[in-house]
């Protein structure tokens, strides 16, 4: 009899030691089904994790450039319980290219990008190589599986060429002020011009000149144009800040001939000088640096894995001394 009942004492202590090691086992694979992976095997991210985004731009030469880190970074705040982020920014593709190694050390899950110079593609295609998002805003380049967010640039040089046909009719001569030096941005609004052109008014005498976007650079640039070109009918300049430059040289110089000039952006001091100059018609094509804010927010959805389209372009706007009022902004930074 107590043989028996040591057998059975035996048998019970076995069983448990058993059934607690199986019970051991089962609760880890759950908890690793549960806080590791899905049912899919992929890895989810924990409920608490926040998204690292990373913000490139140019360096403050230009009221517009100013407004578009502005907006950046205060769409980057609002996105806060969402998001980690760096902004920074750059003179040079070289120093662009240093800040984009250093957003991937720190482990960026998405760059915005607004990459102003030549050179950008190998860069760009490293921080794609390395399974990070990248939006890139207002500058087109070539590298399959950018994102992009930009104005219609396009149509900024369609708009300008009716606007100028429709104020000095379809013979005259304009001169095209491009900006080699900003890439897709002048070639997109030059060619939107000329095909226009080529289209609605192919008599015009068309005149082209290299500036930048700075009413500095418009101003001495266009200083020169004035004295090559006794007689200039209109002035397809593709900036405010240029345009602003511009309008001082024709002033500075005496002449009475030019009687368009457009521009780009949509800066408030540039409105305010529309009805000033009543002999002039100042015109812009609207290209709001807020457009910045659609960018990060592009870049957040695909890190939520959400669809979003690949090119996403907002139109442009014309505004002159005939409906300037409806877009001035006292808190506009631009």
């Amino acid at each position: 009899m107590k043989k028996a009942v040591g057998l059975i004492l035996t048998l019970v202590l076995v069983l448990s030691v058993v059934l607690a090691g199986c019970g051991t086992s089962t609760t880890t694979k759950q908890s690793g089904t549960a806080s590791d992976t899905n049912q899919a095997g992929t890895t989810q991210q924990p409920a608490n994790k926040k998204y690292k985004v990373g913000i490139l731009a140019p360096a403050v030469t230009h009221g517009w450039v100013a407004a578009v880190a502005y907006y950046a970074e205060a769409r980057a705040k609002e996105l806060s319980d969402q998001i980690e982020y760096q902004i920074q920014t750059s003179s040079n593709a070289e120093e662009m290219t240093s800040q984009l190694d250093d957003l991937i050390t720190w482990g960026a899950d998405a760059i915005v990008a607004f990459p102003q110079w030549e050179g950008m593609e190998v860069p760009i295609q490293k921080a794609l190589d390395a399974g990070i998002k990248v939006v890139n805003f207002d500058i087109e380049i070539a590298v399959d599986g950018v994102y992009r967010v930009s104005g219609d640039n396009y149509g900024m040089g369609v708009e300008g060429a009716k606007y100028i046909v429709d104020k000095i009719g379809k013979e005259g001569t304009v001169v095209i002020l491009e900006v080699p030096s900003s890439g897709s941005v002048s070639e997109l609004r030059k060619k939107g011009f000329l095909d226009t052109v080529a289209k609605i008014a192919p008599d015009l005498k068309l005149l082209t000149y290299a500036t930048k976007f700075t009413r500095e650079d418009g101003l001495k640039d266009f200083a020169d144009i004035l004295t090559s070109n006794p007689h200039i009918d209109a002035v397809f300049s593709m900036d405010d800040e240029t345009s602003i430059g511009v309008l001082q040289a024709i002033r500075e110089a005496g002449r009475t001939d030019i009687k368009v000039i457009t521009g780009g952006g949509g800066m408030q001091e540039y409105f305010k000088m529309m009805p000033e100059n009543e002999d002039i018609w100042l015109e812009s094509a609207l290209y709001s640096p807020a457009m910045v804010k659609d960018a990060i927010d592009v870049a957040v959805k695909l890190l939520k894995g959400e669809e979003v389209e690949k090119v996403i372009v907002i139109p442009t706007t014309i505004v002159d001394r005939t409906n300037y009022k409806d877009y001035l902004d006292a808190n506009s930074p631009y």
